[in-house]
């Protein structure tokens, strides 16, 4: 099958193996992809994607930000742009919606998710269903003792840019929130799952991502041969497009979905369920004022730490990133 047939077909198709009988069990891998509609950059677009937007920080590379290593000396940076990415004050998309609908449908039988916004939850997919291989932003704690941190003074943290310390005098590490940086294993829970829910997947839906980062990038590869494998993203990813019965939509994923729906003869129902997410949530109320863009909050941070050095500890991360990067294995990502 060409891995880029035209649009139209593309969610005829996709209906159809929707609309099976008996009803299929779909396992959804996403990524940050469904969540730029909630003005969440991704990270890879080259002018508007997260990484690009670093780049008056000076950063020994881009994913250094969320590189632990780098993380436990340099915190600013991660802290600074916190409060653009911190998810209270973000809504559910069309496409978390739709993961919502698919679950209310008795369709969704699990999702892997890329994401730390929570979004799928909001939206009304139930968490017994979903595993965020990243983590989250639910909790967080000192990373040199381990120590949980208050969640008042974490949202103060967030919401002012300062780095929170551990409470504890003898210890005063950098917290940090329950989320995966680069350096750091998954959950236990992600090989687990892996090894239960891949076997019983009829479906394979994947949506806004690069399939660039490991070890989530393996799960399209790992469904058993002649289950059809979807894919809804921007650009081509990984080598979905190559096996016989996979479907690839290329595109904004709300714009696909909403296409999609609208052939099953679920758009008014989407839109219902959308909305309820959508008051649900409520738009968050900042306490410090307007909310900031993300380009002013690194602008007052490459004003604020201003150019440091090279030391030869950041010499040696970007080296070993690179060796990473260029064999493939980096491992992790918020």
């Amino acid at each position: 099958m060409s891995s880029n047939p035209s649009p139209p077909s593309n969610v005829s198709t996709i209906a159809t193996l929707l609309r099976a009988t008996p009803p299929p069990k779909i396992v959804a891998l996403v990524g940050a992809g469904i969540s730029t509609a909630a003005n969440v950059p991704d990270f890879r677009s080259v002018q508007t994607g997260l990484y690009a937007k670093l780049a008056p920080l000076k950063l020994p590379y881009p994913e250094a930000i969320f590189d632990i290593n780098f993380f436990k000396h340099t915190p600013e940076p991660f802290y600074a742009i916190a409060r653009a990415r911190k998810p209270r004050n973000l809504r559910p998309t069309l496409t978390h919606a739709f993961l919502a609908l698919l679950a209310k449908k008795n369709l969704l039988h699990f999702i892997f998710t890329q994401n730390i916004d929570g979004l799928e939850e909001d939206a009304g997919v139930p968490a017994s269903h979903i595993l965020a291989a990243h983590g989250n932003w639910k909790s967080q704690r000192c990373y040199r003792c381990k120590k949980v941190y208050p969640d008042e003074l974490m949202e103060n943290a967030i919401e002012t840019g300062e780095v929170p310390y551990c409470l504890d005098e003898g210890c005063r590490g950098v917290v940090k929130p329950d989320v995966v940086f680069f350096g750091q294993d998954l959950p236990k829970k992600f090989e687990e799952k892996e090894k239960t829910k891949l076997p019983e997947a009829d479906i394979m839906l994947v949506l806004g991502t690069s399939l660039k980062v490991a070890p989530c990038s393996r799960l399209p590869r790992s469904v058993r041969e002649g289950v059809p494998r979807v894919l809804v993203n921007l650009e081509s990813a990984g080598d979905i497009g190559n096996r016989d019965g996979d479907v690839v939509a290329l595109g904004q994923c709300d714009e696909v979905i909403r296409a999609l729906n609208e052939e099953l003869g679920w758009a008014e129902e989407l839109d219902s369920l959308w909305q309820e997410a959508i008051a649900a949530k409520g738009r968050y109320k900042d306490k410090h004022g307007e909310q900031p863009s993300l380009d002013e909050l690194i602008a007052r941070c490459a004003e604020k730490i201003g150019p440091k050095p090279v030391t030869d500890g950041h010499r040696r991360m970007l080296e070993e990133h690179l060796d990473a990067k260029y064999a493939g294995i980096l491992p992790g990502k918020v």
